[in-house]
């Protein structure tokens, strides 16, 4: 497979452990996170990636679920995934919260 990546990957050496799981919560799979970047990353998959008919999922990095990621499947490879950053709806992100200032910063 040629090189398409157009960002900077982070390796890591060992992976990084979490899962995949279907946006309406029928299927989840554990995985280990190859690479990353600021648009997608690299997955192997503990199970059957064949079974896995959809193109979006989430991915999630914390066992609570609070930290995870809409992805959207690039390619398959065996039992690794190639993965790419879903854009969040424009009405679902998040919007930044501004620093409070101190009393009497502005006097």
């Amino acid at each position: 497979m040629s090189e398409r990546r157009t960002m900077t990957r982070v390796q890591f050496g060992r992976g990084y452990n979490a899962k995949i799981m279907a946006i309406d919560g029928t299927w989840e799979r554990e995985c280990r996170i190859g690479d990353v970047s600021d648009t997608g990353a690299k997955l192997t998959v503990h199970g059957a990636v064949a079974e896995i008919g959809s193109r979006e999922f989430f991915l999630v990095l914390t066992p609570s679920g609070t930290a995870h990621r809409r992805c959207e499947r690039i390619w398959v490879n065996g039992d690794e995934i190639g993965v790419r950053a879903a854009e969040a709806p424009a009405g679902r992100r998040r919007k930044l919260a501004k620093p409070a200032l101190p009393a009497g910063a502005l006097s």
